[in-house]
């Protein structure tokens, strides 16, 4: 007998959503077409070094959601107080960029503070910002955006900041006040700002999570299965794992994969749906598992670094999120790199290094003991001017057929850990009321 309710994909947002139908007393099934639980958030170990999927952190801000967190993984975990850098002019500088020119050359802290100056005096003329370039000008004015808004955002997003809208940052992009500002340009700033200022995280990396979270779950995952397509007009999971395609009928189904895969690759869907579904815009990343042979030199959790010349646009440090993630002595590092393109890693890896120098993270390149190329397909969606007209096209047709679409990527936003389980907590809820 099959479950009322099918959900697809064992990440953090699937495993909450089963968590929450059990708690609500619902009946479900659970796909998962990996061998493993977790989706991104995974750790794994090279040589005696322990590497996630780049920086996966836990900043837990909801009770109950960070009650539970500590309940599966609080007894083996830190808490850490954040220590972020910008790199940029040949110096370290606090984070967020733009309420800490203290340090910066003289001529860029001024240009810096003197439009920052000029963009609060004119904000209440100027339009409300439509992309986030206007965004970035009218609140941080034009130095800030100049030296760190624009150009590192261009890394992150893989598309210049006028080609996104200005919607996806309000939580994300700290805004300062003026006294922050001022207090950050004289060295005063002791305050951490922003979203990130302090998390929680495993000691033996952010894949103990996703375990924790399958071992509590009442039924067992299914995994290496994934249908093959979804009738959504009988409202059916097709397979085709065994000598007979089979279907699986569903009340409901929550599916956690990418949008923009569920409607192009699974769903038959209508002429209107599956346009909008080709609007949607994601990027990939390109990133090193980076292994030291030494301690990193800088005592940073992670840096910022928005000048073009340099081939990343931040590296950080598991070591120092946990000294269990490396061996003793040693250090471990995730560089997330800008370009798009698979790289050439005889001509990268030497840049890298020359770089990490510079910045002072290790003395000498040979200090590096490997670099392994790593590759996430779906890693930044894009807020482009054609990503919430797309949305108001499909999720009506998805609600309408019982298909709940969540999280970071099945509802494709922009979105933290923390978020990823809430969206399951969601997800549930509006599946069993």
């Amino acid at each position: 007998m099959t479950a009322p309710i099918q959900i697809l994909g064992a990440g953090l947002t699937g495993m909450s959503a089963a968590r929450h139908l059990a708690d609500a007393g619902a009946d479900y099934d659970l796909h998962e077409r990996l061998g493993h639980v977790g989706g991104h958030a995974i750790t794994t170990e090279h040589d005696g070094f322990r590497f996630d999927r780049t920086g996966h952190l836990l900043h837990l801000r909801d009770p109950q959601i960070r009650a539970w967190v500590e309940k599966l993984v609080g007894h083996d975990s830190v808490v850490v107080q954040r220590k972020s850098r910008i790199w940029s002019q040949g110096t370290y500088t606090r984070y967020p960029y733009q309420a800490n020119t203290f340090g910066l050359p003289p001529d860029i802290a001024y240009e810096c503070l003197m439009g920052y100056f000029e963009a609060l005096r004119n904000e209440a003329a100027t339009p409300a910002p439509k992309t986030f370039e206007d965004f970035c000008f009218k609140f941080f004015g034009a130095g800030f955006s100049k030296h760190f808004m624009i150009p590192y955002n261009e890394k992150l997003w893989g598309i210049h900041p006028r080609d996104v809208t200005a919607e996806w940052c309000s939580r994300f992009v700290p805004r300062p006040k003026l006294e922050d500002v001022i207090a950050g340009a004289v060295g005063k700033n002791d305050v951490e700002l922003g979203y990130n200022a302090s998390f929680l995280y495993p000691s033996l990396g952010i894949g103990a999570l996703p375990t924790a979270m399958h071992a509590e779950l009442k039924k067992p995952v299914q995994f290496e299965h994934a249908p093959t397509s979804i009738d959504w007009r009988n409202k059916k999971l097709l397979f085709a794992d065994g000598a007979v395609p089979y279907a699986v009928p569903y009340e409901w189904l929550i599916s956690t994969m990418p949008m923009d895969t569920l409607i192009k690759t699974l769903l038959d869907a209508p002429a209107e749906i599956a346009a909008a579904g080709a609007r949607l815009r994601v990027n990939p990343l390109y990133y090193l598992d980076v292994a030291l042979d030494v301690p990193c030199g800088v005592d940073l959790h992670w840096v910022y670094v928005p000048e073009p010349k340099y081939p990343f646009y931040r590296v950080g440090c598991y070591s120092h999120f946990s000294a269990k993630m490396a061996p003793p002595g040693k250090a471990n590092l995730y560089v997330e790199l800008s370009s798009r393109e698979k790289p050439d890693m005889t001509r990268l890896l030497p840049e890298v290094a020359a770089a990490l120098v510079e910045m002072q993270i290790i003395q000498r390149p040979e200090q590096v003991l490997f670099a392994d190329l790593q590759r996430i397909d779906h890693a930044y969606v894009v807020y482009d001017h054609a990503y919430f007209g797309a949305l108001e096209v499909i999720r009506p047709f998805l609600e309408e057929h019982r298909i709940v679409s969540s999280g970071r990527y099945g509802g494709w936003n922009y979105s933290s850990m923390e978020d990823a389980l809430l969206f399951g907590r969601d997800a549930a809820k509006s599946v069993v009321g």
